[in-house]
């Protein structure tokens, strides 16, 4: 069984995983190691992506730690 207090726990990381993946994926975006085909829109439409990605990921962040 999962007692209360861990749960908490186990939350915290896996929302602390997924902000640490979308900020990785982010600046992979903008730094050109994560591109789109160029019939997508290629290297800009990816970089413009990833800052968008940043962003919010940043915001959510920030207004999840405030509303803690």
């Amino acid at each position: 069984m999962v007692k209360r207090g861990s749960s908490k726990f186990l939350n915290f990381i896996i929302w602390l995983t997924g902000i640490l993946v979308s900020l990785a994926v982010g600046f992979g975006m903008i730094g050109g190691t994560l591109t789109l085909p160029s019939w997508l829109g290629g290297s800009i439409v990816a970089m413009v992506a990833g800052w968008i990605v940043v962003i919010t990921t940043a915001l959510s962040a920030i207004l999840t730690l405030l509303k803690m």
